[in-house]
């Protein structure tokens, strides 16, 4: 229950935040802070660092198709796109970026 509620509490915070000052809030939300808590919450949880470790390899990699959101939700709301819509496709576009990112890196060996 703790680790609910301390991640919804920094949710909500940078939400609040970005209401103020949308650069303070990019710079709170751009900070790992759920991949932080997701290594912090794995090892309290397990107490296996080879666990956390495989963890952060993975979010390493995923992190690259995860920009895709960021500058297909920017590029669709300038062009009058309606949020929702615009967010939905960000979405689908950043899911079909995660499948390239996959398939490319068990062309390598790369297992996730």
């Amino acid at each position: 229950m703790a680790k609910v509620v301390v991640t919804a509490i920094l949710i909500v915070l940078i939400s609040e935040v970005s209401k103020r000052s949308s650069f303070i809030g990019a710079v709170l939300a751009s900070v790992p802070l759920t991949s932080v808590l997701a290594m912090l919450w794995l090892y309290i949880d397990t107490g296996d660092t080879g666990r956390v470790k495989d963890l952060a390899s993975s979010v390493f990699w995923l992190v690259l198709p995860s920009l895709a959101l960021f500058v297909a939700l920017t590029v669709l709301l300038a062009q009058g796109i309606n949020f929702y819509l615009a967010l939905a496709v960000s979405i689908g576009i950043t899911a079909i970026c995660y499948w390239i990112m996959v398939a490319i890196l068990r062309s390598y060996g790369i297992g996730l």
